[in-house]
Order: structure tokens, then C-alpha cells, then sequence
């Protein structure tokens, strides 16, 4: 009888082609028709120390991982006296042979000499290839199912590279057939009713493949984990279409050459993390002054300082709000999913340009790093919409010393008209000062009041009129409780509430997609319809239930259930914590 889904997991030590066996492995299963999602915990360090990817295998949409496994690759110490123990009693241990007396669990555990059947048919460096032979052998897939997939993987090493590795996959199913046969087919993959096309991307890539479809033709940045992947993208793609990815000295300047790309009139953005954004704020701060479209892709990781390079965490929500000095009109996005990665990104564009100011994606190591197979976007249903730009045609001629009104208080909406620099008859200027209307400094009492109300009000015609704020699954208007979440905690949260819905609780569920400005009024109206209030977050401060305690009067008392240990949020663990709280 085949499973509803299945969780695969490989470790070992960095360098031993542990991401290549993941990527093989979903890449082939993606091509398939299943849905996945894969995520690869590794260390600060170029080679040598733990890693592992882990991938879950469903016939259905799923978002995260769990604690649990059903069968594990083994090629080091450190898998077998941690991944090992989280391994299902029903599960299957494939360890490397000199490992296998390391094990005392109760799930079964099969020595495999994945190095000598790496070493017969090519060298020992194939030993990963080896363990993915006998990953398809019990999965019940063939040779044929993964072949297509190796030799567009290693094609560009040659031929001879190829069909090497060919010979090492077919020798890992041929030794579980011969040797361990019964464990042929023994864990078969989910049922598939029909097949859709996916991508199966990193959260990365999403967010860049958002930005080149919203129309971004420049990007600045500085590499920094765990945004890096996003800036790769961009160098693969950006000048295919006609665009510019530059690496450049720090973030400072990645950030200052993005706002002066984008006061230039073209799409432009930035991607960094708790570092870098730090070092950036003056210049949000500028392109909220100057009202510059500038898009920034921030994701989060363990802090402060240089923290937990590679390890999760949602401790930078404040920073991302308020790190800017002064009151400074921005938005700040909070994508739960990879596909909301893509969406939020492409969508960054159009608010930076519609509200004149600057734009935070704000994601978080899981989002960034996780893979995960999403549909094909529907372009026909997504729009470029690039504001208020005035156009040459409609300004009158102009004489010195006269400037074009480009920071004009006279719409209601805050919305200045926008003019592209070297625009016929729209001259102005752009300075980090207070100014008038034209741009000029000044320090004058009633202009500094109109320009802050200005740049302020920009954000309340924002939040009139965004439609996207929450994700909303509340089905009951008297619920038991109501658990939010922000960013990737989503899936989890969505796993436990079924859970939770299952076993006769009445359980809403609202994750936060909107930050800055924050939605008060919307969330309120399900925090007033729950008895229990269960804030989940990766930070040792509660900063989201400090937002929504500072916007929400007479706000109810907040359960809080934070994690800081690095970790991702598992399914078991907040289940657990769940009903401690309940």
C-alpha cells in the first residue's frame, strides 16, 4: 500500500556531495509530478562540517519539514547520533558500513559500502551517487526515472563523467537487489491522481525570479547568507534580459548604487541580511527623504552581529521597521511562502514605484534556503503598474529659477507626481535635506510639517487600499483559540491547526503578510473572536507580539511560543507547545 507522502533525508559532511544527491533525487521526482519540499541545514564554513538535506515526498502541496523521517542516508558520525534518532521505528537506516555499529534505535538499519560500489564503477567521490542507487531502489523508481536527470547534471563535464555516474546509480539499485532485497520497493512513493507542471525552486530564486518578471533591470549587492542566492540568480539571468547584476564592495554601496538606479528611473533592488541591513539604514532613510522606488530583499538569519550565519531565526522584524532614523514612510512585506516569495517581490516593485518609497521583502532563512515545488506563474493575471511618472508631453515649458513640483502636498493621497531625471520642462532637485515642493532645502515650520504629513499619508492610502495583509483561515467566529505566525512558520502552523481541528478543537489561524504599516484593524476583528491568543516566532523578544500589541488597543493577553536555538519550527515540537498553551 503506498503512503500519503514520505520523508527522505541524507547526511554527512560538507563536501561530500550531500546537495547534489537532494538536488538529483527532487529534481527527477519533480519531473515526475510529485509535490516536495527540501531543506539543507549546513555550517559557516566553505568545507567539513555537518549537513544534511532533508526532503519530503507528497502527492499534495506541502510547505516545511518534519522531525521525523522514513528513510535516511547516513554517511557520518554525526547523522547517526542526531538525524538517526528521529528516524520512524517503520523507517529504514541506510548508513555508511563503517558507521552501522553506531546505531542502537529501533528502526531498521542496513550497512551499505557505499564507497566501494562508488569505487568499483568510478571513485569514492561518487559515493553519494552510490547512496541515491539505493535511494531509488527502495523508493520503488527505476534507473530510467533518475538517468535523464544525472546526465543533465553532469553533461557539461563530458561524457565520459556521465555515463560514470550512470554506472554508479545502476550499480546502487543492482546492489540492493542482489543484496538487501528486501528492501526493494519497501517504501513506495504517494499515489499520484494527475501531474502538473512545477518549478522546484529555492525561496531565492523565487524572490529573483520575481524581480526580473516585475522588470528589474539593476541589482547592487554584497554577498551574505542567507541572501546570497538571490544575487546568484541574478548574475545567471539579469543580462539575458537585458539587465545588471554588479557584486560590489559593501552593502553600503550595494544599497546607494540600487537608490540611485532606481532615482534614475529603473527597476532596482538590493538583497542582504541582519548586517547588511544594518549598514543600509541611512540610505533607506534617503530614499525615503528623496521618495525612490527601492526595493530591498532582506532575510533573516541568528543575530546579533555576525550571529548564526546559517541558521534560522525572525529576530530582525524591528530592525526591518525601525532601523531608519527619523519618521520614515516605507513599506514592509512579509511572504510566508516561496510562492508568495515570488508574487510579494514582483509586487514590491509596483508599490515601491505606486507610494514613492522604499520596500522591504522581508523573508527569513527557511523561506530563503527552503526549495520547494511551486505552478508555473500566470503572467496574464500579473500586472506592471509604474505609478505616478509625468510624462514630458503633459509639463508646460519651465524658466529658471523655476523647479517641477516633484514633491508637491497638494494631492490628498500623499502622491506626488514622479519625474524621470532628464525629462524635458521637469527639472527639479533631490536632496537627503528637508525641502519644498521643487526639491530646495529649507527649514521652514510649515513646510517640514506638510512634506513629514505628506511622506505619512502615502502609507495610510497604502494600507486602504492593499487587499494582501493576512492570510486568513478562520473558519470559526468563536474559536478556541487563534495562532499567528509570520513569514515561513505558516506551513507548520497550518499542520498543527489540522491537528488541532482534528481532535475537535476550533482553531483560526492568521499569518502576518503585511508589517509595515501594520494591519491593526484587520487582525483585530480575529484576535476579539478568539479565547486564546498564540503568537509563534523565532525570536527570544516577541517583536510580533510587540507590534501587535502597540497597534491594538486593549489588547488581550498574547501566549507567546518563541524559539531561538537556530532551529527551524517543527510540526511535533509546536504541536506539543500548542497544547501546553490550550
Amino acid at each position: 500500500m503506498k503512503s500519503r507522502e514520505i520523508t527522505w533525508q541524507a547526511g554527512g559532511q560538507q563536501g561530500e556531495g550531500l546537495e547534489s544527491l537532494g538536488e538529483i533525487l527532487a529534481s527527477a521526482l519533480n519531473h515526475l509530478g510529485y509535490e516536495l519540499y527540501g531543506f539543507r541545514q549546513f555550517s559557516s564554513r566553505i568545507k567539513g562540517g555537518h549537513t544534511n538535506y532533508k526532503l519530503r515526498i507528497a502527492a499534495k502541496a506541502v510547505g516545511t519539514i518534519h522531525k521525523s523521517c522514513d528513510l535516511l542516508i547516513a554517511l557520518d558520525k554525526d547523522t547517526m547520533q542526531n538525524e538517526a534518532l528521529n528516524i520512524q521505528e517503520q523507517g529504514i537506516i541506510l548508513v555508511d558500513s563503517i558507521l552501522a555499529q553506531d546505531y542502537s534505535g529501533q528502526a531498521r538499519c542496513v550497512a551499505i559500502p557505499f564507497k566501494d560500489i562508488a569505487q568499483k564503477h568510478g571513485s569514492q567521490l561518487q559515493k553519494n551517487i552510490a547512496a541515491l542507487g539505493c535511494t531509488v531502489a527502495v523508493l520503488g523508481l527505476t534507473e530510467e526515472d533518475l538517468e535523464e536527470t544525472l546526465r543533465k547534471k553532469f553533461i557539461a563535464k563530458g561524457a565520459e563523467v556521465v555515463a560514470e555516474n550512470v554506472a554508479v546509480l545502476k550499480a546502487g539499485i543492482e546492489y540492493i537487489k542482489t543484496e538487501v532485497p528486501s528492501l526493494l520497493g519497501v517504501l513506495p512513493l504517494p499515489e499520484l491522481k494527475h501531474k502538473e507542471q512545477h518549478l522546484f525552486i529555492l525561496g531565492n530564486e523565487a524572490m529573483g525570479f520575481g524581480a526580473l518578471s516585475a522588470g528589474a533591470k539593476f541589482m547592487a549587492a554584497y554577498p551574505i547568507t542567507p541572501a546570497s542566492e538571490v544575487m546568484e540568480y541574478m548574475v545567471k539571468k539579469a543580462r539575458k534580459l537585458g539587465g545588471q547584476m554588479l557584486q560590489v564592495e559593501d552593502e553600503i554601496a550595494a544599497c546607494t548604487m540600487a537608490t540611485g538606479a532606481a532615482y534614475g528611473g529603473a527597476r532596482a533592488f538590493t538583497a542582504t541580511s541582519g548586517p547588511g541591513l544594518s549598514l543600509m539604514s541611512e540610505t533607506i532613510g534617503l530614499a525615503a527623504m528623496t521618495e525612490t522606488p527601492l526595493v530591498i530583499v532582506h532575510s533573516q538569519r541568528g543575530g546579533p552581529s555576525t550571529g548564526l550565519p546559517t541558521k534560522h531565526e525572525q529576530s530582525d522584524v524591528f530592525a526591518a521597521l525601525y532601523n531608519t532614523h527619523g519618521d520614515t514612510a516605507k513599506i514592509v512585506l512579509s511572504p510566508s511562502t516561496i510562492e508568495e516569495g515570488f508574487y510579494d517581490t514582483f509586487e514590491a516593485f509596483n508599490l515601491a514605484e505606486e507610494y514613492q518609497c522604499p520596500v522591504i521583502v522581508l523573508a527569513d532563512l527557511q523561506l530563503s534556503l527552503g526549495k520547494q515545488t511551486m505552478l508555473i506563474p500566470e503572467y496574464d493575471k500579473m500586472e506592471i503598474r509604474r505609478g505616478n511618472i509625468v510624462e514630458a508631453s503633459s509639463l508646460p515649458p519651465i524658466k529658471a529659477p523655476e523647479y517641477f513640483p516633484r514633491y508637491s502636498v497638494a494631492q490628498t493621497d500623499g502622491i506626488s507626481g514622479r519625474i524621470i531625471p532628464g525629462t524635458p520642462n521637469g527639472i527639479c532637485l533631490g536632496t537627503g535635506l528637508e525641502h519644498d515642493e521643487s526639491g530646495r532645502p529649507t527649514e521652514a515650520k510649515d513646510m517640514r510639517i506638510k512634506q513629514t504629513e505628506k511622506r505619512l499619508q502615502k502609507m495610510k492610502t497604502f494600507l486602504a487600499n492593499y487587499k494582501k495583509a493576512l492570510a486568513v483561515d478562520a473558519p470559526y467566529s468563536e474559536a478556541d483559540a487563534l495562532v499567528i505566525g509570520m513569514t515561513s512558520t505558516r506551513s507548520c502552523i497550518a499542520e498543527v491547526v489540522e491537528i488541532l481541528r482534528q481532535e475537535g478543537k476550533k482553531i483560526n489561524h492568521v499569518q502576518v503578510r503585511l508589517l509595515l504599516p501594520f494591519p491593526a484593524k484587520e487582525l483585530e476583528q480575529y484576535i476579539r473572536q478568539a479565547k486564546k491568543i498564540i503568537v509563534v516566532e523565532h525570536n527570544a523578544t516577541a517583536q510580533l507580539a510587540g507590534l501587535i500589541r502597540m497597534h491594538i488597543e486593549q489588547c488581550p493577553h498574547l501566549e507567546n511560543i518563541l524559539q531561538y536555538d537556530g532551529d527551524i519550527m517543527y510540526t511535533e515540537q509546536l504541536l506539543a507547545s500548542c497544547k501546553e498553551v490550550l
